[in-house]
């Protein structure tokens, strides 16, 4: 046991070490330089104490709020590696069985290219765009279907947000995120393999897809936080920018199931939830009602409470039909 919380600990220590981390240190020193020109444009006296305040006002990150947020990274790495390493599928199983289905509907091909470069740059961008689109429809399955929606409403719950509210979910919702990953890497993996063999590479930094650094060091950790960053109208087209997040975290139901992307915008605009910063001009974080959520215990508990109740809502209507 104590081995066991040893280790976890130190793999938590060492987050702001590693590049697939969010709370990454570079990542971090990069929403700290893209939050100098919103607080120059503040109209007040400006100095470096002064931006630290405004970079970490007290009222945000000593709040209850986001102290359950830092419980929830401790607690939540631990039921990790406790419950979901014998439960959680691995990408190889299904990359071997898509590779194995294509040869049986196409027949086997020669690989398309030797050339590396080509390889690496077409695998990188499959990968990516697999991620960002299984992120967003996992994403809008958790706010559309109403048993899911009470796991996911933990993340949406917080009243104040800091870059730890991306740790600030449920274990279910963490569990349908990581069989999302085995199963996006397994069918990005399987297609690169039946297309070019099996020497497949990524453009990597750090050892994190070079398009996944790029977003995390482009201002990543300020979706979750109280800085109000917009790339305008024409990036926002594109890519979602902080503020565009920030917006999908409002209170206002027609906010809420808006901006669902990750990176890419292209997912909502199809979808019709596209919403720019600039049509907002002001908002309130959290969800409407009483999620009791606000207590360690509740944020675990009362999704699953809520969470029956909406699937006995589904069946009972079902079971009368059956005895007429």
């Amino acid at each position: 046991m104590v081995e066991f919380l040893s280790s976890n600990f130190v793999e938590l220590i060492g987050y702001p070490l590693d590049a697939n981390k969010r709370i990454f240190g570079l990542y971090l020193v990069g929403a700290i330089l893209l939050a100098i020109p919103v607080y120059w444009r503040m109209k007040t006296p400006k100095s470096v104490i002064g931006f630290g305040r405004f970079l970490f006002p007290k009222a945000i990150y000593l709040s209850r709020s986001a102290q359950h947020d830092y419980l929830l990274l401790v607690c939540n790495k631990l039921i990790k590696a406790i419950l979901f390493a014998p439960l959680l599928f691995t990408m190889v199983p299904i990359a071997l069985g898509l590779s194995d289905f294509l040869e049986l509907l196409f027949t086997p091909i020669e690989p398309l290219t030797q050339n590396l470069t080509i390889i690496i740059t077409v695998f990188t961008i499959l990968l990516f765009i697999l991620d960002d689109l299984t992120r967003f429809l996992l994403h809008l399955a958790l706010h559309k279907i109403p048993f899911l929606w009470e796991f996911h409403k933990v993340h949406h719950s917080a009243s104040v947000m800091t870059p730890f509210t991306i740790y600030r979910t449920h274990p279910v919702e963490s569990y349908l995120y990581a069989c999302r990953m085995a199963l996006t890497q397994g069918i990005a993996v399987g297609i690169g393999y039946y297309l070019f063999g099996p020497n497949l590479k990524m453009f990597d930094v750090l050892g994190a897809n070079v398009f996944v650094f790029l977003f995390n060091v482009f201002g990543s950790n300020l979706r979750h936080s109280h800085i109000w960053l917009s790339w305008g109208d024409k990036i926002e087209n594109w890519f979602i920018s902080p503020a565009q997040h920030q917006i999908h975290h409002s209170i206002a139901k027609e906010h809420r199931d808006t901006n669902l992307g990750s990176a890419l915008s292209l997912w909502d605009k199809l979808y019709g939830s596209l919403i720019k910063a600039s049509s907002v001009k002001s908002l309130t974080i959290g969800v409407s009602g009483q999620p009791g959520h606000d207590t360690l215990m509740g944020i675990y508990i009362n999704p699953f409470k809520h969470s029956f109740g909406q699937l006995s809502r589904i069946v009972k209507p079902k079971k009368a039909s059956d005895a007429e």
